[in-house]
């Protein structure tokens, strides 16, 4: 490891935050795929939603293992690992349109979901450290490119449909290759800082010092995930149920990140000026008044409440991965893993939980009851330990 490496960086590498924020983009744009094909599932394998929102169980439930991808990444050099994904992500959900049958697109999405916990895990703690002390930033960047993914996916995946159909979507694998390439450019010069602490110390001890954190971001962390799950991997479901067209469904994704990008960016960075509790706190108590107030407007105004929920909705990510990240500084690459395990974990619960919920109630009043579950978080976010936000894993530190 150079010295570079071991010494903390002041000053933002903007040339390669922003070249991982691309690849991250790309990748993200095929992780996005599924939502849309949701409805297609349904009604071509005769699925019940809950049945559809267990898939979603399959490509998240791999991020279980990021505490573990994160322990390792804070002591061996994981990079190979992280530029493959891309490639990865992308042939597998590519696939998705090939697959005969759900035991088939279950290990796909699986083998997708241990690719994507890799990237997740690790490429945000490099983008964190090349962010020097403008670490908010950095964050917002890493999920504009997310949200860029995702906003480009669902159109990207519902115009291929509609040209190819099912069958072509192999093809579109190859732009997770040209990521892959352009990862390992963006990544190259910024090999892990290692832990001070002995590679013998395992995960135990540390995961003690964090326990004061994460357990109050647990109860921020589930009611984002009762929120996203319906307003995000349900939401095609939902205006589908409301006669909106299947390309318009699937668009309305789009949308909904379009509006994110901005919510990421904007979110991160004012965060590091007006603090991550209040930055959190306004995301919790805002994005479940135009949740219900998206179910109960019809046409053209549900288009500006899908820009102001993708923009409330989306904004408070990078706040907490920034916070997590700087709360930790010896061992973000656990930190972060932990925390992304505990988010992908949540929404993948919550998706089915959601999904037999609107098996029982209509998805109207499902969207309608995980609002109310939204603003439960709030309180969650003042106890969490520290000074305008900002934790230092028991030890005192300013904010």
């Amino acid at each position: 490891m150079s010295d570079s490496a071991a010494k903390p960086q002041q000053t933002v590498q903007t040339s390669k935050v922003a070249t991982i924020a691309v690849a991250h983009a790309v990748h993200d744009t095929y992780s996005s795929f599924l939502p849309p094909l949701l409805p297609v599932f349904i009604e071509k394998l005769s699925l019940a939603k809950a049945e559809a929102g267990l898939l979603a169980v399959f490509l998240q439930g791999p991020s279980m293992l990021q505490p573990l991808i994160g322990h390792l990444g804070d002591r061996r050099d994981l990079r190979a690992a992280v530029i493959l994904t891309p490639t990865v992500t992308a042939v597998c959900m590519c696939l998705l349109g090939v697959a005969p049958a759900y035991g088939a697109i279950a290990v796909l999405l699986m083998t997708a979901g241990v690719s994507s916990a890799v990237l997740h895990s690790l490429a945000p703690v490099v983008t964190g450290r090349i962010s020097g002390l403008r670490l908010g930033f950095g964050m917002g960047f890493w999920m504009v490119g997310g949200e860029l993914g995702r906003t480009l996916g669902p159109i990207l995946l519902v115009s291929a449909l509609a040209v190819f159909g099912m069958a072509g979507l192999p093809w579109l694998a190859v732009g997770g290759v040209g990521a892959s390439v352009l990862l390992a450019l963006g990544m190259r010069g910024t090999a892990p800082e290692r832990t001070t602490k002995a590679p013998s110390d395992g995960a135990g001890p540390q995961w003690r010092t964090m326990r004061g954190f994460f357990l109050p971001l647990t109860g921020v962390v589930i009611s984002r995930a009762s929120m996203m799950a319906a307003f995000t991997t349900f939401l095609p479901v939902f205006l589908r149920e409301e006669g909106v067209s299947l390309w318009w469904a699937g668009a309305s994704l789009s949308v909904l990140e379009a509006a994110g990008v901005a919510g990421a960016l904007m979110g991160g960075s004012a965060s590091d000026v007006l603090g991550r509790k209040n930055v959190v706190a306004a995301s919790l108590l805002v994005t479940p008044v135009l949740m219900v107030a998206f179910v109960f407007v019809a046409g053209w105004g549900r288009l500006s409440l899908l820009l102001a929920l993708g923009f409330a909705g989306l904004m408070a990510t990078p706040v907490i991965m920034a916070w997590v990240q700087e709360s930790f500084p010896e061992n973000r690459a656990l930190a972060n893993g932990t925390y992304m395990a505990l988010n992908f974990v949540a929404r993948a619960i919550a998706v089915v939980l959601v999904g037999g919920l609107a098996d029982g109630i209509g998805m109207r009043r499902a969207f309608l009851v995980c609002a109310v579950l939204g603003v439960f978080g709030t309180p969650f976010v003042f106890r969490l330990p520290g000074r305008n936000g900002r934790y230092m894993g028991g030890s005192r530190g300013t904010a």
